[in-house]
């Protein structure tokens, strides 16, 4: 038998079975496609977020409208989000999933990736802004109301670091946050009540995830900087509490979505492998 350094021979971990064979199965196994599939879902998610985060997009101008004005905590406005939020309902769905059937493990290795990848991004983006820009791209857009490509470019794509930080914190805790809460209702109830788990641990996940970026990017990062104004505690749960809202009503309208792509899932599976992930997923730490 050849090597196994010639891509045939034996795995050192798998006796018997070759690397080829290995990566074969690996490709053609419905459980790490489907992990695959979720997984890329939920990254590109996170990635396409943070960057049409920048935008803030009024929603009653958006449906055509008249602007709601509220007033909650001493501070009037109209419905304004990141646009960030419309990737929200995709988080929702990929976390409920990758609890269900791969665990903590899975989620943990899926956020871990998550966070290394946005902040490679990031960096990238910050080495693309220092490089001088040619003459002609600066100005190629004036008579479109963009005088200067390279403030545009940075100005869009360069967010401030306390708003990357405060999004990826955020990201985090909820993350965890949501597989603690997912986790404890499953044990107490198994496999049934899908909508309490659900909707329960995204109700409490996403109350963390939209305050403390929040905190993170308007307060505690103008505080450390100096740059900027800091938000006041009244605004800051104004916005707060708007965004939470939007996001525990979504939880609850996408509640039937997750009972969709639970059958789905366990038809392409099949039921009995299904259960063994299931069960396999309740028990990884």
């Amino acid at each position: 038998m050849k090597s196994s350094s010639s891509g045939t021979g034996s795995h050192s971990g798998t006796p018997g079975l070759t690397d080829t064979q290995l990566a074969e199965d690996i490709i053609t196994h419905r459980p790490s496609r489907l992990f695959i599939l979720l997984g890329g879902f939920f990254i590109a998610n996170a990635l396409v977020a943070e960057f049409i985060g920048v935008k803030i997009f009024a929603l009653e101008d958006t449906l055509g409208i008249k602007p709601w004005n509220f007033n909650l905590f001493g501070r009037q406005g109209a419905l304004q989000f990141s646009a960030g939020v419309l990737m929200w309902p995709i988080v929702f769905i990929m976390t409920d999933l990758i609890n269900e059937y791969y665990g903590k493990r899975g989620i943990r290795l899926l956020s871990f990736l998550a966070i290394g990848l946005i902040s490679y991004a990031f960096v990238m983006i910050f080495g693309a802004i220092q490089l001088a820009p040619a003459d002609w791209w600066v100005r190629q857009n004036e008579m479109q109301g963009v005088p200067d490509m390279q403030k545009a470019f940075q100005v869009v794509l360069g967010q401030g670091m306390m708003i990357i930080a405060g999004s990826i914190a955020a990201f985090l805790v909820a993350q965890f946050v949501d597989v603690f809460v997912f986790h404890f209702i499953k044990k107490n109830t198994g496999e049934r009540m899908i909508w309490l788990r659900a909707t329960g641990s995204t109700v409490v996940s996403q109350f963390f995830d939209s305050f403390v970026v929040l905190y993170v990017a308007f307060i505690l990062g103008p505080q450390l900087v100096g740059t900027v104004e800091p938000w006041s505690w009244n605004q800051l749960l104004a916005v707060g509490v708007v965004q939470y809202t939007y996001k525990f009503f979504m939880a609850v309208l996408l509640t039937p979505v997750i009972y969709v792509a639970h059958m789905a899932i366990d038809r392409y599976l099949g039921k009995e492998v299904a259960h063994v992930i299931k069960q396999r997923a309740t028990q990884w730490n």
